[in-house]
């Protein structure tokens, strides 16, 4: 009997295959070498993950010798578990805020996605998030440096964000990387923005200094498969109340602005940066266009879930509990990706209506 295949593995074989084409370079570069990443059980390491661990499966490639570190703070998940079953791909609960272990392999290409991103959960955990992101990615320069004369790291991707620009002036909008941010040092999101920004001048001074090969990527609002439907971000809430029969929830009056750049766009930008970025410097990758209030992407979604999932909800606006839970949001974040399109290749392909098709398909088959 013919197993059926689900629309969550749909759309995720969809995915991977337009990464596989649309970075082919960059796979074709990264087969037979060995990559480390770490954090891997996140958002941004679903679907880089399941390319990389599939190289070589009838492509004609080496495969790729892939370790994955990761805390599993938030428990193991059952994807990684799967990968980790391959014999070329090696899962390890390894906390990045420590050294890393003394028996690791000399890689060829570093990973750093290890941090917390939801503005819930790192503003609980902020003393964490800021040493992932400062302690964890110095613990990776080090590595590097070490091995600057035997096995050198032919590169390292450390993932930024779109939050070290802060809430930019309206001039500054599209946001070029040359932007220096308006961003608060104390307030309650600073544990995550000012980190990425320390994150970011560690790399910078190591490539300087010390010649390492570090590149950095700013993600620019990404979503789809991946990130989790807990995440307590704007579409894993607005899809946990569609597939719960309920109400769509917006915390806000919905008028901030954003571009929502799809996941699949973003690991092929992810991978061109890694493999053909320049050492020490930045690249935004996301979508320029459209740029969306959060009311309209809202009720976008709110449309497709009532099309094709059966939602007979409304969308209903109300204050949260949490009295800093908007503070410092910026009112519009837009990025200027001419430099990874000009320098990389990079550009995003899927449309926003797609998108949320695929990213709803897939939160149908995972609601845990």
């Amino acid at each position: 009997m013919t197993q059926r295949t689900t629309p969550a593995a749909q759309v995720l074989e969809t995915d991977l295959e337009e990464i596989r084409t649309h970075a082919r370079g960059s796979l074709d570069r990264l087969a037979g070498m060995r990559v480390l990443m770490t954090g891997g059980a996140g958002f941004l390491g679903y679907e880089m993950l399941h390319v990389l661990a599939t190289i070589g499966e009838g492509d004609g490639r080496a495969p790729v010798q892939l370790t994955v570190y990761d805390n599993m703070l938030r428990g193991r998940k059952a994807w990684l578990e799967q990968l980790g079953a391959r014999p070329h791909v090696q899962v390890v609960n390894h906390d990045i805020t420590k050294p890393l272990p003394a028996d690791a392999p000399a890689f060829d290409y570093i990973v750093h996605a290890a941090s917390i991103a939801s503005p819930i959960f790192y503003r609980q955990y902020p003393i964490e998030t800021i040493d992932a992101n400062v302690n964890g990615v110095r613990h990776l320069l080090d590595h590097m440096r070490a091995r600057q004369e035997k096995n050198p790291v032919r590169g390292m991707l450390f993932f930024s964000s779109s939050e070290i620009y802060g809430d930019p002036d309206p001039s500054s909008i599209p946001t070029k990387e040359d932007y220096r941010g308006l961003v608060s040092c104390t307030g309650p999101r600073a544990c995550y923005d000012e980190s990425k920004r320390l994150g970011e001048t560690l790399c910078v001074n190591f490539a300087r200094q010390y010649g390492c090969h570090v590149t950095i990527a700013r993600p620019f609002n990404n979503y789809g498969p991946g990130l989790s439907i807990h995440d307590r971000r704007l579409l894993p809430d607005v899809a946990r109340d569609i597939f719960e029969g309920r109400d769509i929830v917006q915390l806000s009056d919905g008028t901030a602005t954003r571009t929502f750049c799809y996941i699949a766009d973003a690991v092929s930008g992810y991978l061109k940066v890694l493999t053909h970025g320049e050492a020490g410097e930045p690249y935004n990758i996301g979508t320029e266009r459209p740029e969306i209030s959060v009311r309209d992407f809202v009720n976008k979604a709110a449309a497709i879930g009532a099309e094709q999932h059966g939602w007979r909800g409304n969308v209903v606006q109300q204050s949260s509990d949490d009295r800093h839970y908007l503070t410092d949001n910026p009112n519009r974040r837009c990025p200027d990706i001419g430099k990874a399109r000009t320098r990389l290749g990079y550009e995003p392909y899927v449309g926003l209506d797609e998108g949320l098709k695929r990213a709803l398909a897939w939160y149908s088959g995972n609601r845990e």
